[in-house]
């Protein structure tokens, strides 16, 4: 009993081991992503260009369902998520329009 007890908690630690890596992935990846949405913002401002594309957010939220789906991910989780980032892109936008 408790070899599988042991077994249990060094595989546990490792799943941990790697939510936390990809956790720092997440991070990492979402800061250079608006790293990049930030330039659009100021290029959009510069240029008297509207904070927001829905014909390009709609093609966005297709391309990350179908992602999605392909990664095994909920499709309605995922669409839900991006909405939140372009909802968070476009106050950035507005911020640099003022």
């Amino acid at each position: 009993m408790t070899d599988a007890v042991t077994r249990a908690a060094e595989l546990l630690k490792e799943h941990r081991e790697s939510i936390d890596r990809l956790d720092a992935i997440l991070v990492y990846t979402l800061g250079e992503r608006f790293k990049h949405t930030q330039a659009v913002g100021e290029l959009k401002a510069e240029h008297d260009l509207p904070p927001s594309d829905p014909a390009r957010e709609a093609k966005q939220i297709a391309r990350l369902e179908d992602l999605a789906s392909r990664a095994h991910l909920d499709p309605d989780f995922a669409k839900a998520f991006l909405n939140f980032i372009i909802q968070e892109v476009i106050r950035h936008h507005k911020k640099h329009q003022e």
